[in-house]
């Protein structure tokens, strides 16, 4: 049985389990993919524990924070890769037990999903509130949009049904200069769907869910872990 940091508790040792049990994926030589948030953080702290043990591997990070963690850790970080992502271990607001996703809470939502299109193995990391056996949609969609005419975007995403609030007025900024719009559109029937109608839209740069993007969820419940594996149509996003 895994035992959670006893330095921390609740949610906080969960994410610590899940992110310990991933680090076993990780092959000594290969390029990781780095997620970004909360649960992320704490598979860095762990993967740099590995890192000084003598594991060598090359990491891609999704956001600038998630880059300036991992290297005051020690951790290699490259902005190249040419022979792709071994593993990319990434969290996420919500999943079903399909993989579908919610991500973008910390608004790194683009860069994610271009590291994760790309990796041949994705593993997400959760704590057991995050998983959603009823669907996701309980958690806001967060929507990427450019700057340029970014009223007329959110009043198309809101003819979709969306409830929608551009996040801090206006004001955040993601690591792309872009904004970010949450939007309620209640529980998804069909998130793949919904995924390709709001990539449609003029004026978006990418949406926070994710299909077809999951291939091993690992859920820190108390005292343990428990692992989902999820067969993909394909290689690829939708």
């Amino acid at each position: 049985m895994l035992l959670p940091d006893v330095s921390i508790e609740g949610i906080d040792a969960e994410k610590s389990l899940a992110a310990k049990e991933a680090v076993d994926l990780v092959k000594d030589g290969t390029v990781v993919g780095l997620g970004t948030g909360s649960t992320v953080a704490y598979f860095i702290k762990h993967l740099a524990e590995r890192i000084s043990d003598g594991l060598n591997i090359k990491c891609v990070a999704t956001s600038t924070d998630t880059k300036t963690m991992a290297r005051k850790l020690g951790i290699k970080v490259v902005e190249s890769i040419p022979d792709g992502i071994d593993l990319d271990v990434d969290g996420a607001d919500e999943i079903d037990l399909h993989g579908n996703m919610i991500k973008g809470g910390g608004g790194a939502l683009l860069r994610e999903k271009i590291v994760a299109s790309r990796s041949k193995k994705i593993c997400i990391i959760v704590d057991s509130s995050k998983l959603k056996s009823a669907g996701i949609g309980k958690f806001t969609v967060p929507i990427e949009i450019f700057p340029f005419l970014r009223n007329t975007t959110v009043e198309m995403l809101e003819d979709m049904g969306g409830k929608c609030a551009l996040r801090d007025n206006g004001a955040f900024k993601t690591d792309n200069g872009n904004h970010i719009v949450d939007c309620d559109f209640g529980i998804i029937a069909n998130p793949k769907l919904l995924e390709r109608k709001i990539k449609m839209i003029p004026g978006v740069a990418e949406v926070g869910i994710f299909t077809n993007l999951c291939d091993l969820i690992i859920i820190g419940e108390k005292n343990n872990v428990k692992k989902i594996e999820v067969k993909r149509s394909k290689r690829g996003i939708l």
